[in-house]
């Protein structure tokens, strides 16, 4: 699924135009913030209502936008906190670049747009967290989309048959982790930059995963994990575009994540062409142009949430 076209349907037409709100309304986000659902022990406060009906009344959307604003914040909670269980990170990183992006192709600057979201009684903070939760969620949807669509194996089996017994293949690659470890509690921007101008010195050093943990031998708070075998066809979107770039004995990118900064490198890569390839080529055939995966993704999407709503505690006070 497109981030930037769910993002920007959520908005005006690609070009932001706005409704001046009166002044009640952007100062109503100023009063002390005051509890109004609890998600699972996670609170929505009147605050982030009135955030999300600035947003709602950016979108130009009608009806009664204070429960519009509520079903929707409650539905994002779910999704949140799906998303923390299932491991599933958007470094701020990302974030920055999304939000950046976004600026720029409503040709503003990112002072522009954080001064249009503050206008408006948004807030950047709460536009960066819709924005979040949009591109966390793809991930989720992504990789239920990659175990629900699966084809059975007999059924790939017959059709390598009709085929005359061709089996398609796909790349494997070994991959290492090295993490360069920062507490949720010390990321200042200062400490920060200076742990990614440490990974990017090893990672310019980086010449095989053999010796990984000799370079990172003496080194504080540096973690190096052995991730294994992984076929392309079953790489998250955001590894796979990296990694496809990358050379064996090499290292992708470095970047902030919610465990620090790190890189991924490729400690081997090699063509494979088995019954197991032959099941994820077929399974996703079906859904080969950007239509089909839409449709599948948004029905995904449903009964995701509906799966979690049937089992989330959700309180109004």
């Amino acid at each position: 699924m497109n981030m930037n076209k769910r993002i920007l349907a959520a908005m005006i037409a690609g070009t932001v135009a706005f409704t001046a709100l009166s002044i009640t309304e952007m100062t109503g986000a100023a009063n002390a913030a005051e509890i109004k659902v609890i998600v699972n022990s996670n609170p929505i406060t009147n605050v982030d209502i009135a955030n999300r009906v600035a947003f709602l009344k950016l979108q130009r959307r009608s009806g009664n936008l204070n429960k519009l604003a509520q079903d929707e914040l409650v539905e994002e909670m779910l999704k949140r906190v799906e998303m923390k269980s299932r491991g599933i990170v958007v470094s701020d990183q990302e974030l920055e670049t999304a939000y950046a992006g976004f600026a720029s192709r409503n040709k503003m600057s990112v002072a522009q747009l954080n001064q249009l979201m503050n206008q408006t009684g948004i807030t950047p903070k709460h536009f960066k967290t819709f924005i979040m939760v949009q591109m966390g969620w793809n991930r989720a949807i992504g990789a239920r989309f990659r175990s629900e669509g699966m084809m059975s194996e007999q059924d790939a089996v017959q059709r390598m048959l009709k085929e005359g017994g061709k089996k398609p293949s796909t790349n494997e690659y070994t991959l290492q982790q090295v993490i360069f470890v920062v507490p949720a509690a010390n990321r200042s921007a200062g400490v920060m930059a200076k742990r990614r101008q440490e990974a990017n010195t090893l990672r310019n050093r980086f010449s095989g995963c053999d010796a990984t943990r000799s370079l990172t031998k003496g080194m504080m708070d540096v973690t190096v994990r052995d991730l294994g075998k992984h076929l392309e066809l079953q790489l998250p979107p955001e590894w796979t575009t990296q990694l496809k770039a990358t050379a064996v004995g090499r290292a992708t990118a470095v970047q902030d994540t919610d465990k620090g900064v790190e890189f991924l490198a490729v400690c081997a890569k090699r063509s494979v062409s088995d019954d197991r390839v032959a099941q994820l080529t077929f399974s996703m055939e079906g859904t080969s142009n950007n239509s089909d995966q839409e449709k599948k993704a948004e029905e995904i999407s449903k009964k995701y949430v509906k799966e979690l709503r049937e089992k989330a505690k959700i309180v109004n006070r």
